[in-house]
């Protein structure tokens, strides 16, 4: 096996810029989540032929991630009751729906842009195009940053991060051709 592929061995160092392993791990599920959702949102929500809103599609956007994060953590907090573990109390429930925060934080970039339009700083259509790339750019990054956290070499590290990218070019293609 080339070194570029190969893992870190267990008791070597984390390759250095790399996240933590346990934020990597948060952004990996949570945040690439966020991204995918932002995109599809956007994508969605920007209908040919109807009346711009840009103001409330930001709003959706955020609400769905919000409701989307809060489910997640309430679904991690049910798992455990329900595989025998102790129930954790309240303070324990709030943090598996707290834990969810990098979801919403994905998301925020494509409000950004969604509330500039409603500033009149570019159009919404803009504002949609620019996301979806911009969506698309940091998938691979964090697809490549995450990888790289597990001890990937580079060259894996990068088709990690090309297979997360893809997600986004798949919803890119999607939006041109429903519209």
């Amino acid at each position: 096996m080339p070194d570029h592929a190969r893992p870190v061995q267990p008791g070597s160092a984390v390759p250095r810029g790399g996240l933590r392993p346990r934020l990597a791990q948060r952004w990996l599920f949570r945040g690439i989540y966020g991204l995918v959702l932002a995109s599809a949102l956007v994508a969605a929500l920007d209908v040919p032929g109807e009346e711009a809103d840009p103001g409330q599609d930001a709003l959706w956007v955020l609400l769905t991630a919000l409701a989307a994060g809060a489910a997640h953590g309430y679904a991690h907090v049910i798992a455990r009751r329900a595989s025998g573990e102790t129930p954790a109390g309240p303070p324990g429930r709030l943090r598996a729906v707290l834990a969810e925060w990098p979801l919403t934080a994905a998301v925020l970039p494509t409000v950004l842009l969604l509330l500039g339009a409603v500033a009149e700083w570019w159009s919404e259509d803009t504002a949609v195009d620019v996301a979806l790339l911009a969506n698309t750019v940091a998938l691979f990054g964090l697809g490549t940053a995450a990888a790289r956290t597990a001890g990937l070499g580079w060259l894996t590290s990068c088709r990690a991060g090309v297979v997360d990218m893809l997600i986004g070019l798949v919803i890119i293609a999607a939006d041109a051709v429903l519209e």
